[in-house]
């Protein structure tokens, strides 16, 4: 049975994804081989499009109406192929957000990422952290599921994705059992040969299993807590993967929310996949949660440099693994060969071959968007332009992220001068005995150039519109505040540094300014005219922060304040010290880009005096032999000259490594 919709490209040629047991032999002969291509998206984040919304404007190098080509290239070559999601698909843009918070679906109706996904004949899913961002109760509705769990009250099972989603590590806290279904056996027909070299059809009993990050519990605590629990990877893992292959899976396809780490496992461990390798029975892992691709020879990660990792090969402890990049701009492959013993199909891991297929041409264009995908979703989509373009006021300034990693905080400051003034009005009104404390806020650039050299925040100075709120604040979080001392503030500020690589005065060659193991958003940055403190990149992490002061007296270890931040951040997230829920005085049902969107309909006008300029830190000045170098979209220099950054120059307007950016320097003695 085919599937096929009018004007469509690439899903057209989809072929139907579960058979019937009756249609091929149930168990393989002796000595048959076979091929099956896993074919793994991961970390979509709702763009179902290569569209820009921030920007109202198309995007080529994004998109899964791009990875649809890279989909049905592969059904092409392969004759047997699975098809999987590593989740964080539906949250992530302003598409998503529209559909989850505007205008929330009705319970008949399909999430369009999912809409899109059932036409191109997914084999199955597993669930990603940003799932859970808005909810247990939306979560319930839109992958067509009931949670037995407090708080949801979900009178029938609504429209969802038409393949299994799975994931074994979260638990409800009422039934004591799996929120979503830990595992699925899907039964595949596949085009094999026998022992003889004689074509033979057979049946490949696929095992999926899905793990996610288990630190939810504290990224998501708001929604989550009093209602869900997590499992260890390695322990639902353990548990499970047992039961699959008693269940009959010949292979069991490891579905893994998270990347690499090497440190002593702990059952919260954010990115266990070293660790999940190691677990007998898995035969293929798909990786996610990094944003990166792997195999990758070139990659730099720390994380692909481990002990029992090959990078060019893609493997980990021997295991075929793949990571599929973000935003639909990769189609992750393992090719697994197969074997039977007579008894069931073996996977014959030295001839497996694994490759992460780009949607970026060798001349640097992209594969054609399939038109079938943007049929499906036009209704979708047109309804998130129309809302974003929602004025709300207007600056006389350009607000960017581009050099936000040397000191300009135009796309920052404005963010935390409406959390500050909210929490003050806040304690005002509520926490009298909290009046006296100084109200801080610390934001991050969300965006710096991870999925490419657009990639970047970008608001032009004129009308502003929901669509610019949105590209300042990214997430969705809530506005949260903590109570923290001096110490701890400082302990803040110096985990926020380590966002730079220790620089070498003496060494004259280049040397790299940023360190790529901590994202940007973990990059927070106070933009108070009463804080100051310098950033001291000759120092190890953890002794970077010098002469930090309030009001030109130095911060004491005992003196305290109030934090604006997020959710995401009191809660735990990135592993700031201190801060683990128990220090939030205010948890605010407001989300952080409300607050912004309300802040900037009051003052009506922002300027750069008041809105763009204001910088708590700066570098600890050092002369250095070679130049300190980073990494920046080109032909926006002059935004550097524009924040007063005159220590910035730029070297090359393209860096050399193929991704569209160019090379600049900052002059550490200036």
């Amino acid at each position: 049975m085919r599937h096929s919709l009018p004007c469509q490209i690439g899903i057209a040629l989809l072929p139907a994804v579960l058979v019937s047991p009756s249609l091929a032999a149930s168990t393989a002969p002796k000595g048959a081989s076979a091929t099956l291509a896993v074919l793994e998206t991961t970390d979509l984040h709702a763009n179902v499009v290569g569209y820009d919304y921030f920007k109202l404007a198309d995007e080529p190098s994004i998109g899964l109406d791009r990875t649809a080509r890279l989909i049905a290239q592969a059904r092409a070559e392969f004759a047997n192929t699975v098809l999987f999601d590593n989740g964080d698909t539906i949250q992530g843009n302003a598409l998503a957000d529209y559909q989850a918070l505007v205008k929330p679906l009705r319970c008949d109706q399909t999430l369009g990422i999912y809409k899109v996904m059932n036409a191109l004949k997914y084999d199955g899913a597993s669930i990603g952290n940003h799932e859970f961002n808005y909810g247990l109760g939306f979560l319930s509705q839109v992958t067509g599921n009931r949670f037995q769990v407090a708080g949801v009250d979900q009178p029938k099972r609504c429209a969802g994705p038409a393949f299994p989603q799975v994931l074994a590590n979260v638990y409800s806290v009422q039934t004591k059992k799996p929120l979503f279904a830990p595992y699925r056996i899907i039964e595949k027909k596949v085009s094999a040969r026998d022992a003889n070299g004689r074509a033979i059809t057979a049946l490949v009993k696929v095992g999926i299993i899905g793990f996610t990050p288990p630190t939810i519990m504290s990224w998501d605590k708001r929604w989550l807590e009093g209602k869900v629990y997590t499992l260890g990877v390695r322990e639902a893992a353990l548990k499970y993967i047992p039961e699959m292959r008693r269940q009959g899976a010949d292979i069991v396809v490891a579905i893994a929310h998270g990347g690499l780490d090497a440190n002593p496992y702990t059952a919260t461990m954010e990115n266990a996949g070293w660790y999940l390798a190691q677990v007998p029975g898995v035969d293929a892992m798909l990786l996610g949660h990094a944003h990166q691709v792997f195999p990758n020879a070139a990659s730099t990660a720390p994380q692909f440099k481990l002990p029992g990792v090959d990078k060019a090969k893609g493997l980990v402890h021997g295991v075929p693994t793949v990571m599929a990049n973000l935003w639909g701009k990769h189609l992750g492959v393992i090719a697994l060969q197969l074997r039977a013993d007579g008894k069931r199909w073996t996977v014959e891991k030295d001839r497996t071959r694994v490759e992460a297929r780009s949607a970026q041409n060798a001349d640097k264009t992209f594969v054609a968007a399939d038109p079938a995908v943007m049929a499906l979703i036009r209704e979708e989509h047109e309804a998130t332009i129309g809302y974003v373009k929602t004025p709300v006021g207007s600056t006389d300034f350009r607000m960017t992220t581009y050099f936000a990693d040397v000191g300009d905080t135009s796309a920052i400051t404005v963010v935390n001068a409406a959390q500050t003034r909210y929490v003050k009005n806040y304690v005002a009104a509520n926490l009298p005995q909290y009046a006296r404390l100084p109200v801080l806020s610390m934001s991050a650039p969300f965006k710096s150039g991870l999925a490419g050299a657009f990639d970047f925040t970008d608001v032009p100075a004129g009308n502003l519109a929901l669509n610019n709120a949105a590209d300042l604040y990214l997430y969705p979080n809530a506005l949260y505040a903590v109570k923290v001392d001096g110490a701890g503030l400082k302990a803040w500020l110096e985990t926020s540094a380590r966002r730079f690589n220790t620089i070498d005065p003496s060494n004259s060659r280049p040397q790299e300014l940023i360190n790529a193991a901590v994202p940007s958003y973990n990059f927070d940055t106070p933009t108070s005219n009463e804080l100051s403190y310098e950033i001291d990149l000759t120092a190890p992490p953890g002794e970077r922060i010098r002469q930090l002061a309030l009001r030109g007296v130095p911060v004491t270890p005992t003196q305290e304040f109030i934090v604006a931040t997020n959710n995401y951040r009191a809660s735990g997230g990135g592993n700031f010290p201190g801060l683990d829920g128990s220090k939030t005085i205010l948890a605010s049902p407001d989300t952080s880009r409300d607050v912004l969107i309300a802040y900037i309909r009051e003052v009506k006008q922002l300027t750069r005096a008041t809105h763009g300029a204001t910088r708590s830190w700066r570098f600890t000045p050092v002369k250095t032999a070679g130049p300190v170098v980073f990494h920046s979209a080109p032909g926006v220099l002059g935004l550097a000259a524009e924040a007063g950054l005159e220590n910035v120059t730029m070297l090359r307007a393209d860096d050399g490594l193929g991704k569209g950016f160019a090379l600049y320097a900052v002059d550490l003695a200036k």
